[in-house]
């Protein structure tokens, strides 16, 4: 899943960020709200760690801001304003959670899951689908409930298509997704994971091809009825 990071203090971006992305997030930052804007613009993103005191453009401001383009992103605001009435300003423009600071990271990372769940209509941090299951809170594969032993942007790319595993998924949707902004779309990053993935995945389920793709269209879950991209 790929999260934006709003956040003006330097030291905490940067804490934020290396902390998602050892659960495997992909993660983009920006510093001030100008920036924020216009990498929500450009950017497919699943949800938006805010702070409301920037520079330029206010958090609050911010918010409104995106909520006119884009309806749907969950955005969990992360601010030193702890009053109840800036708690009730946040959410009634919009915002789908609050925490105040200081923070426990574990907590902000539990709340942003519980956000991304909901996004995805997800009851349970577990997937299934026949022998084969991921944790979305632990960011672990099973097949048969045996352990997979696989890189983060492998089981990215598997949490995104057993999330839409209704859909063909185009390679691109799934880079935009599960590697943050910077990555160079045409290198063979994206392809020399999937192959791995793959790889890993046949060892356990033999001739039984979990992930499949058709040429020129997409990737998607096998033995799934699916719908157009």
């Amino acid at each position: 899943m790929k999260v934006l990071v709003v956040e003006d203090d330097l030291s905490m971006q940067k804490a934020i960020g290396m902390g998602l992305r050892k659960f495997g997030y992909a993660v983009d930052v920006a510093s001030d709200g100008e920036q924020s804007l216009r990498l929500a613009q450009v950017n497919e993103y699943d949800a938006i760690v805010l702070d409301l005191n920037l520079p330029k453009i206010d958090g609050i401001d911010v918010l409104k801001e995106i909520r006119k383009f884009n309806q749907e992103i969950k955005v969990l605001i992360l601010s030193a304003r702890s009053e109840v009435e800036d708690k009730i300003a946040g959410l009634d423009v919009g915002a789908n959670d609050y925490m105040a600071k200081p923070f426990h990271f574990k907590e902000l990372e539990a709340r942003l899951r519980a956000l991304l769940r909901r996004k995805f209509i997800l009851t349970d941090t577990r997937i299934s689908h026949g022998d084969f299951q991921i944790d979305t809170a632990l960011k672990q594969i099973y097949v048969r409930n045996q352990l997979i032993d696989v890189t983060k942007k492998e089981y990215g790319i598997l949490e995104y298509l057993m999330i839409h595993k209704d859909k063909i998924i185009s390679a691109e949707e799934i880079i935009e997704h599960v590697w943050d902004s910077q990555t160079d779309l045409f290198s063979n990053t994206f392809k020399v994971h999937i192959n791995s993935l793959k790889k890993k995945l046949a060892v356990h389920l033999g001739d039984q091809e979990i992930v499949r793709n058709t040429r020129g269209i997409g990737y998607f879950i096998a033995g799934v009825q699916h719908e157009s991209v």
